[in-house]
């Protein structure tokens, strides 16, 4: 358990900003997992990124290259619905729920968290 926890990445994606999603998160995220960086890697979307990723076409292309890799999607419900797109996330294949527990579980088990 140790060291699949050892080998777990939690990117907290954040950021109302295209050029993080598409220059830092979506890049570093995707080849993590190909490259094998992580074995496991979760993608979190939360605040304004909720927003972004619903209405942008290219990064919902970009999203969807992260879940053919293997990269876990999940998102905060409560921001979605602030936004409205909650239903819009779950059609692109994201997991919407509450996550202060599973954000607080992902620290508390030691997994690494970066944050955008």
């Amino acid at each position: 358990m140790k060291d699949k926890v050892r080998d777990s990445l939690v990117v907290v994606w954040s950021s109302g900003d295209r050029d993080v999603a598409e220059k830092m998160v979506f890049m570093y995220t995707l080849n993590s997992k190909l490259r094998q960086w992580w074995k496991e890697v979760t993608l979190i979307i939360w605040g304004p990124s909720a927003k972004l990723i619903s209405e942008d076409i290219e990064l919902q292309d970009y999203l969807k290259k992260l879940k053919d890799a293997g990269v876990r999607l999940e998102a905060c419900i409560t921001c979605a619905d602030m936004y409205r797109v909650s239903k819009k996330l779950t059609t692109l294949g994201v997991d919407v729920k509450p996550m202060g527990l599973p954000l607080t579980e992902y620290l508390k088990e030691g997994k690494a968290v970066i944050t955008f």
